[in-house]
């Protein structure tokens, strides 16, 4: 059976006038997600991560490209039309504590986009929000309190029920669980996780941790300076990553068995990440790849397809992996 996506970028880039220049955060990405699935961006601090998903909530603009949702160009140039997407996508904040307006009570934060979107009458709304306190895990008494009352990972689950309030179809996860205790980690994927089951959503899920995106993802896509180098199958990516900068990055993921972890070959990169000012013509990798020759310095590889559901921006990944 086809899948059906639900959310496609066709060559969307962003670009930010600085004073240096032109300052490209994301450069020309294409990938799909499809309709209830989790699609995991990975990468290091000021990839272009968070950025590319700032874009796909409508926040920013895209510079170049097309974003097509349900079919459809999205065109946000309106208040109108930010309103009409917002009950289709939603985010979730990496700050549980600064994403929530220390001012209102609990229900009220939840409620605002009820009402916002004029959803039900008073009564309605609040047993709305009882809902869904218990839906993501928490006492329906909570709704009287305020922010600064709860942990981390309260305030991070109040923050999911905010987002599902106005019944999205769609979540955008900018990296959730980067700021909450890692005990409490695993019980807020677990809850996304159930969530999606649940509701049937659809998440494009931020990260820099390998292992919680395997975990949490249906597919990964690598980012590197504003470019998707490597997207495919969860566990393929993990297991058999195939470009230089995916093998590098997973080499840097701790082993919990010590001896295999003294084992392991880590690959060291060499070289600093280029300016985002001033983007090289070429593969954007070039200058740390140990593998790089002349053609990767003039010309910018292609994201292709080198096995069935994975695709590489590599001009050798197939001599490099010995692939047939």
């Amino acid at each position: 059976m086809s899948k059906e996506s639900f959310i496609s970028l066709r060559e969307v880039s962003k670009n930010f006038k600085v004073s240096g220049g032109l300052l490209r955060a994301v450069n020309k990405v294409s990938f799909d997600i499809n309709k209830g699935e989790t699609l995991g961006l990975v990468g290091e601090s000021g990839c272009g991560k968070s950025t590319l998903g700032r874009v796909v909530m409508g926040v920013y603009q895209p510079s170049e490209g097309e974003i097509i949702v349900k079919g459809e160009p999205l065109h946000i140039k309106s208040a109108k039309d930010r309103y009409k997407y917002a009950k289709v996508a939603q985010m979730i904040f990496q700050d549980p504590y600064a994403s929530l307006n220390p001012r209102m009570t609990v229900g009220d934060i939840i409620a605002e986009g009820m009402e916002i979107h004029k959803m039900y009458d008073a009564k309605k709304r609040k047993e709305r929000v009882d809902e869904l306190l218990e839906t993501v895990g928490l006492n329906k008494e909570y709704a009287s309190r305020f922010p600064h009352e709860f942990s981390g990972g309260q305030r991070q689950r109040i923050g999911i029920a905010r987002a599902l309030a106005i019944e999205p179809e769609f979540l955008v996860c900018d990296e959730p669980i980067s700021a909450l205790d890692v005990s409490i980690q695993s019980q807020i994927i677990n809850l996304l996780i159930d969530l999606q089951q649940k509701l049937g959503l659809t998440y494009l899920f931020i990260a820099h941790d390998l292992d919680i995106v395997r975990y949490i993802s249906d597919r990964i896509a690598v980012m590197y300076l504003g470019h998707v180098m490597e997207i495919g199958d969860s566990d393929e990516v993990y297991n058999n990553a195939l470009h230089p900068y995916s093998q590098a990055l997973l080499s840097a993921v701790p082993i919990p068995d010590p001896d295999m972890e003294k084992q392991k070959q880590r690959i060291i990169l060499q070289g600093d990440v280029p300016s985002p000012i001033d983007v090289p013509k070429g593969c954007p990798f070039a200058g740390r790849c140990r593998y790089a020759k002349d053609k990767c310095s003039e010309e910018r590889p292609e994201l292709r397809e080198v096995k069935a559901g994975h695709q590489v921006a590599c001009h050798f990944v197939d001599e490099i992996n010995h692939l047939k």
